[in-house]
């Protein structure tokens, strides 16, 4: 390397004038006048305009011969650009380079798209030439968030006296939820270790070490179908703390949330944030992670309609079901086709469809409107505040769960295709009072809704036995803008009562004593009260960078169907080094 650099592209201005530099980087474009030839070049800081004047015949047809995206570096002296020639779109924009010298690094091939910043290439392209990606401003932003964001949280978490602990990724496959990924032992045949779901009873184990405050930064790994915002491979914020109740892990939290919020995004925020009950959030807006940036709560209208004669709505109130309204005033004016679409959007999440009428003038119109009684409308009119013009949909279904959470889904959409959203707000709260189960009918028995680990409220702890659909759980989750950040709970630290809760999972004794024997054991030996929170940390960066999925924020992600494009894995495995594991694959 004959060129050694001293200044990054992104670096000089007008006091840099008259200075001798040598820059390196690779072409980001370049353009060819009656005279001067000009290179824009490139690395992480920024973009440096490179001037190859013609009188140095030698170095200017050296760089003619340059081409998008090879790596080049340049000494020359810096001058200030005339006035009319100042772009204001960079921080360079008021020096250029006039080139002395140029060395050649390497000459690229023409790339399979431009690295701008806006481009048309599909994701299977932009991820089997990653590299290339990454070399876009909205990428190398998101990882450079990512990694200004994880130093932030190890300051945060240092100060208050966390300690940092690695826990092991070759663990004991303990399946609840997700399928693990399993890695097979050379050493002892037959046998597997699992990649982990989560270091959740490593964490506990640390409590009982006296530990009393845990934190890590770490990767998670879930065999299941995935989405937008799932990878097999993903990273999260862990932290577990001793001697705590629900109120000092959310303090905590909001006090990192809080510096997190000011030094990222520039936005003063204050805790203590709201919060709110699981039934309310349901009740309200059909979510456990509602949007509150804005209204277009839901009702329930159920108790109006025992003796319609509308036989749908009938049929829903004697089975004790539930039908739910949502008001939208912004969609009074909506056309017949953009409610067909809105019904359509319904039908594609499972349900039947959505019944509406429109309100004008004191009357309704459209719709179910000629299937309802005069006392079902004054019904309507009064429980659902009806005063001015206004869109009126409805949803009914047995089950009340069910029908929430479609009203909720469609709540959404009316904000997005209304423009009801304020993006420039931070709406931040608390979801409390999970239910702790719930019944798995593919399953036929009561699954977790957080972890098995999660502790019961004291209230509660007498219907494990009786009533375990009724258990309220000290589980909590911190929501922002209608997106889950982070979710924790108080965590069960004595054997007896969590057997009772493997109990009512239908997990036998034997089988947890299989599965999580070592925890069980800890809880026998001096067992703090504690608890803990998880962050999705993928999802926390795809936020706060604004980006479309959380691929744009992860370095080298799989496809959502867990393929790695670049490298080309998963990959079939040598019969050697099978042979040596003791496996036999099975073609289907």
């Amino acid at each position: 390397m004959k060129l050694k650099r001293t200044h990054r592209c992104g670096e000089l201005r007008k006091a840099h004038v008259g200075e001798k530099v040598v820059v390196s980087g690779w072409v980001n474009n370049w353009r060819e006048h009656a005279g001067p030839f000009f290179i824009d070049l490139r690395d992480r800081y920024g973009v440096i305009q490179l001037v190859f004047s013609p009188t140095d015949e030698a170095l200017y047809e050296k760089a003619r011969k340059l081409r998008a995206e090879s790596v080049i570096a340049v000494s020359g002296s810096v001058r200030a650009r005339a006035d009319e020639a100042i772009n204001s779109n960079i921080e360079t924009g008021e020096v250029e380079i006039h080139a002395e010298d140029l060395e050649v690094f390497n000459i690229s091939k023409t790339p399979p798209f431009e690295i701008n910043e806006f481009n048309n290439a599909s994701e299977d392209v932009r991820l089997k030439y990653r590299y290339l990606d990454l070399r876009r401003k909205p990428l190398r932003d998101a990882l450079i968030l990512r990694s200004q964001v994880a130093q932030l949280t190890r300051s945060y978490f240092s100060r208050h006296d966390f300690v940092e602990i690695e826990t092991p990724f070759l663990t004991k496959s303990t399946p609840e939820g997700a399928r693990d990924f399993l890695v097979p032992s050379r050493l002892h045949h037959g046998q597997f270790y699992a990649l982990p779901q989560s270091p959740q009873t490593y964490k506990q184990i640390l409590m009982m070490a006296g530990f009393d405050r845990y934190f890590q930064i770490v990767k998670c790994f879930r065999d299941e179908d995935l989405r937008k915002d799932r990878q097999p491979e993903f990273t999260q914020i862990d932290v577990e703390m001793s001697f705590v109740d629900e109120t000092d892990v959310m303090s905590f939290v909001e006090g990192f949330i809080v510096e997190l919020f000011k030094e990222v995004l520039g936005a003063e925020i204050s805790g203590p944030f709201p919060r709110m009950t699981y039934q309310e959030s349901m009740d309200r807006f059909g979510s456990d992670k509602p949007d509150t940036r804005f209204g277009l709560e839901l009702t329930d209208i159920t108790a109006g309609f025992g003796s319609t004669e509308f036989k749908v709505f009938r049929s829903v109130h004697g089975k004790k079901g539930y039908i739910g309204a949502l008001v939208a005033q912004e969609a009074s004016g909506y056309s017949r086709k953009q409610i067909d679409n809105l019904n359509q959007f319904v039908i594609s999440l499972g349900a039947k469809g959505v019944a509406h009428l429109k309100f004008k003038d004191g009357e309704f119109d459209g719709g179910i409107s000629k299937f309802m009684g005069d006392a079902e409308k004054a019904y309507m009119i009064e429980n659902l505040g009806l005063k001015e013009e206004a869109l009126v949909l409805v949803i009914a279904n047995e089950s009340a769960e069910a029908a929430k959470n479609l009203l909720g889904h469609l709540r959404n959409k009316l904000a997005e295709d209304l423009e009801l959203i304020d993006d420039s707000v931070n709406h931040l709260h608390w979801t409390i009072d999970f239910p702790m189960l719930e019944y798995s009918e593919e399953d036929q028995r009561y699954v977790a809704r957080h972890h098995p680990f999660t502790s019961p409220r004291d209230e509660d702890r007498d219907m494990l036995e009786t009533e375990p659909e009724n258990i309220l759980a000290r589980a909590y989750d911190l929501v922002w803008n209608g997106n889950e950040l982070a979710g924790g709970s108080i965590r069960i630290h004595e054997r007896e009562l969590q057997q009772r809760v493997f109990n009512a999972l239908n997990i036998s004794p034997e089988e947890a004593q299989s599965k999580f024997g070592f925890l069980l054991e800890s809880f026998e030996y001096g067992a703090p009260p504690h608890g803990g929170i998880a962050f999705g940390f993928d999802r926390m960066i795809m936020l706060l960078a604004r980006a479309a999925s959380i691929r744009d924020v992860i370095a080298f992600p799989k496809t959502a169907s867990a393929v790695g494009l670049m490298e080309k894995s998963p990959s079939l495995t040598a019969d050697e080094q099978l042979k040596e594991l003791g496996i036999t694959v099975i073609k289907s």
